[in-house]
């Protein structure tokens, strides 16, 4: 099905109409529409407009106003008025808002529209590093990265996933040097070639042998000269160094997917590509920097420089891309990525969902691409930042006893306090059994850390409170699930009665309100996808669920029982507001069970 033309969009088609057969230098001009608390919408372009052909703004308003058809029989509008100096305070009609909506619900994805400049993204997010534990750090990565990727997917833009792991390095010497010494110290305990390794077993064992292999390193001269030649050996490509640096790799990539899996996202080894992945093409990366003139040789190193940046003593601080040894910096992994990104997978846009820390590095990696041609105006690179996770005394989220919060801890904890919740919640109704319980726990104690963190500005702190994310009160995953299940149960005890929309009924302004809100579904997608914003999807939703629940107490949709046209119609909206709280919550990575 075509996509559903918003009310805000028809609204602003009609006055940009009228203003261009009132001025027609104006022609194209935007009316500048914008909802109102004064009536449905406001267009403010007027003003400008008027000033700009020095005509009379509020005389240029009445003249626009004359000419747009309005009134209890007009298709669109019901009334619009002069306000101001020059303002259009406009009113949609009850009929236009459900005609708009029945369309919308009679297709698959809402009358969403597909972008129209759809084009290849890669997003580089959820990036752990190899034989280290996953801490809360990695958290917002893993979870903004992942609601941008729906998000861009359903407005039809291509993406290609790439998960950035950190796979190699100095520390590799040590670790495998260790093992080769001590063969049996990654053995898993099942026993058969097809038993099953948990993430936990994977995770311990990588631990107590880094532990093992730093303790002898720094207390042994001869193991630590033999794991530097292993550095030398595993960057040369010997086989047996290359084949323990996989076992490495694996071990691993069982735990992550674990914690991933934990997290309720699916995670692809075909898009995880490290940062050995690039190897083969760093000298060549090198080689183009350097003859192109982008980068200079300094002190032996290969640099590249940049007025804009300085370091404390005032001197250019530059972007290291080969250091004087002949080793290779994450600029040149970095910058050798970004030519595999745009001229093998053929992306025209780079999303790096990456610590607001790194800010600097990126924007000297980006503007080196861009001096070497390898970012334009039609490839481009951004850094969507995200700021820190912070405990309840707003400092730098750690345990009591100041170490790094363990990733899976802080889940467990989350789906431990959100089933406490369900379960309580149902204590007195006994609607659930014990399974949907601690399935529903899983679901709102997961949603519960995922909203937390999308329903703040990716660039903003914020403070990891497990009290306020498993409220069922306040701006919460678990408000806007209960509000869904709530909808999903009257649906249910509707009886004989179905969802059927009614144009011909006047509506009550909780009905209005909802309405108007949902169709303007679309649009806030397309605004989220452009601004790389998930949190404005889950404001909207928070804001929708609000609106449903003022609906919901003023509007009776099954008891006391409404006339029969009246019933049908708000079933109507009962079930829109339920198909797009669903439809946005999975866009965020959050489910919505169906009995809460």
């Amino acid at each position: 099905m075509a996509s559903v033309p918003s009310l805000a969009s028809s609204v602003n088609q009609r006055v940009a109409d009228a203003l261009a057969s009132a001025l027609p230098e104006a022609g194209g001009a935007d009316p500048l529409l914008r909802r109102s608390d004064r009536a449905d919408f406001q267009a403010n372009g007027i003003l400008a407009l008027a000033k700009k052909a020095k005509a009379n703004p509020r005389e240029l308003a009445t003249t626009v106003v004359a000419s747009i058809p309005a009134g209890p029989d007009a298709d669109l509008i019901s009334e619009i008025e002069v306000s101001g100096p020059g303002f259009l305070n406009i009113t949609v009609s009850d009929r236009a808002i459900i005609e708009t909506l029945a369309a919308r619900a009679g297709d698959d994805r809402l009358g969403v529209p597909y972008a129209a400049n759809a084009g290849t993204t890669v997003v580089d997010y959820a990036q752990p590093n190899v034989a280290k534990e996953m801490h809360v750090g990695h958290l917002r990565s893993a979870v903004i990265g992942a609601a941008m990727v729906e998000i861009l997917e359903f407005t039809g833009e291509k993406v290609v996933r790439r998960h950035h792991i950190g796979d190699w390095g100095t520390q590799f010497g040590m670790l495998i040097q260790y093992l080769i010494e001590h063969p049996h110290e990654l053995d898993h305990k099942a026993a058969g070639a097809s038993a099953e390794v948990s993430g936990e077993e994977a995770m311990s064992n990588l631990n107590r042998l880094y532990k093992a292999s730093r303790a002898l390193f720094d207390s042994n001269e001869e193991f630590k000269t033999r794991a530097r030649a292993r550095v030398v050996d595993l960057q040369a490509g010997e086989a047996e160094t290359l084949a323990m640096w996989q076992r490495f790799v694996d071990e691993s990539k069982i735990y992550f997917y674990s914690v991933f899996d934990k997290l309720d996202m699916d995670i692809q080894d075909p898009d995880v590509v490290g940062e050995s992945g690039y190897n083969d093409m760093l000298v060549e990366t090198c080689k183009l920097l350097e003859e192109s003139g982008v980068a200079v040789r300094s002190n032996g190193a290969l640099c590249v420089f940049f007025d804009e940046y300085k370091g404390p003593d005032g001197n250019p601080t530059p972007l290291i891309v080969q250091k004087s040894d002949g080793g290779f910096g994450y600029a040149a992994t970095d910058l050798s990525a970004i030519r595999d990104r745009v001229g093998n997978l053929k992306a025209n846009s780079l999303i790096y969902v990456v610590d607001a820390r790194q800010a600097l590095h990126f924007k000297m990696v980006f503007e080196t691409a861009r001096r070497a041609g390898w970012l334009n105006d039609e490839v481009k690179a951004v850094q969507l930042a995200f700021g820190t996770v912070l405990g309840k005394d707003g400092k730098p989220f750690k345990t009591r006893e100041g170490e790094t919060v363990r990733l899976v801890d802080l889940l467990d904890e989350a789906v431990e306090r959100a089933t406490t919740v369900v379960r309580e919640k149902d204590k007195d109704r006994g609607l659930l059994t014990e399974r949907e319980i601690v399935e529903n726990g899983l679901q709102v104690g997961i949603g519960a850390v995922k909203y937390a963190d999308l329903s703040t500005s990716a660039a903003r702190d914020y403070k990891f409170d497990l009290d306020q994310m498993v409220s069922l009160t306040g701006d919460t995953s678990v408000y806007l699930q209960y509000a869904y299940a709530r909808i999903r149960s009257i649906l249910r005890n509707a009886g004989d009665r179905s969802p059927v929309a009614h144009p011909e009924l006047a509506l009550a302004p909780a009905e209005r309100a909802l309405g108007l809100h949902l169709d303007g579904f679309g649009e806030l997608i397309a605004e989220a996808a452009a601004e790389h914003a998930p949190h404005k999807l889950a404001a909207y939703l928070y804001q929708l669920a609000s609106l449903y629940t003022t609906f919901y107490t003023e509007c009776p949709v099954v008891k006391p029982e409404p006339e029969l046209v009246v019933g049908e119609n708000r079933l109507f909206l009962c079930d829109l507001t339920a198909r797009t709280l669903t439809k946005g919550m999975s866009l965020l990575g959050i489910r919505t069970p169906e009995r809460l």
